[in-house]
């Protein structure tokens, strides 16, 4: 039988469960997909600990995101058995199979494994949705990246750098920092050995940030607001370093805009945002100009292991649960 990790009590990655369950009859329009990969994120620990804006019934699946194989559709059109697919959620994904309508799904692209595939599009996409829907980074603009070593932080620099912006990293470890060169960060900052503020002024001749990038929150995002350009905008991705307080003063003085970015309920309200999207990074990663970076791969049953990998922040870009 299939087993899928379930959440019956809310709290930490331990208290989640490996259960086996009954593989459901499709209904028409479904396909069943068996999941080879599945990634983690951080709303899915919020989650599970009920601190996230969504909160499923009790129990559930975490996972927004898996890859796997068509394996059964009924009276599906435009997906076959047999077909490679990205699966988008808003929960589900840490089980050996799911259960998808067709536009969950997302072919694979020929360049990706199923690790890739499954730590792709949340990442990218709220980078993409970030960078360009609200942030509208221009070439030649420079372009603060936050949470460097991260998922999330690691596809801004990415699409940042292939955008024509100059973008400053900033990361806790040579490592990561290390990792956001190689993917096309033009200065690299660790905060621990200089404020990054102050790096940021020397870097800009004083000029400060265009677009800020802040997946951190807390101290990053306040911090960030004495570093920033003309006319700057300070997208807010996400708060694992707490939230941050905005200086309602420094913000006008500078003419800057704070711009909230949930690239999901973008596209739920918007679904033709989302099609242009996965369109656009799908492409890219055709060809060849975009790539997680899946830094750990372990199996469905080590799932607190590798939740705990994010918590902890040892990984560097992504980490995906296999099966099989």
């Amino acid at each position: 039988m299939p087993k899928a990790v379930v959440c019956r009590e809310l709290g930490s990655p331990e208290k989640l469960r490996l259960e086996t369950f009954a593989s459901p009859p499709l209904a028409p329009g479904q396909a069943r997909v068996a999941i080879r990969a599945a990634g983690i994120n951080f709303p899915d620990i919020l989650m599970a600990a009920g601190e996230y804006q969504l909160k499923p019934p009790l129990p559930f699946t975490p996972g927004v995101e898996a890859a796997g194989d068509v394996v059964e559709i009924n009276d599906v059109e435009g997906v076959a058995v047999g077909d490679r697919v990205i699966v988008k959620m808003r929960h589900g994904a840490y089980a050996d199979e799911a259960v998808a309508v067709p536009s969950q799904l997302v072919r694979l692209p020929s360049t990706f494994d199923y690790a890739e595939g499954a730590t792709f599009l949340a990442g990218h996409g709220t980078a993409y949705h970030a960078l360009i829907d609200r942030g509208q980074l221009q070439a030649g603009e420079v372009l603060l990246v936050h949470g460097a070593g991260g998922g999330v932080g690691l596809a801004a620099v990415e699409i940042g750098k292939m955008l024509g912006a100059t973008v400053i990293a900033t990361a806790s470890s040579d490592e990561k920092l290390a990792i956001a060169k190689a993917r096309g960060a033009d200065h690299l900052v660790r905060y621990d050995k200089e404020p990054f503020r102050d790096a940021v002024k020397r870097i800009t001749d004083g000029q400060g940030a265009d677009v800020v990038f802040d997946p951190v929150g807390g101290e990053a995002f306040e911090n960030s607001m004495r570093c920033i350009n003309w006319g700057a905008r300070l997208l807010v991705i996400g708060f694992t370093g707490g939230i941050g307080l905005a200086k309602t003063n420094l913000l006008m003085i500078k003419g800057a805009s704070v711009l909230g970015v949930r690239a999901g309920e973008a596209v739920r309200r918007n679904p033709a945002l989302g099609k242009i999207r996965i369109k656009a990074l799908t492409e890219w990663a055709e060809a060849g100009k975009i790539r997680p970076n899946v830094s750990h791969r372990l199996p469905l049953e080590d799932y607190a292991k590798a939740m705990r990998l994010l918590i902890d922040r040892k990984a560097i870009g992504r980490v995906a649960l296999v099966m099989g």
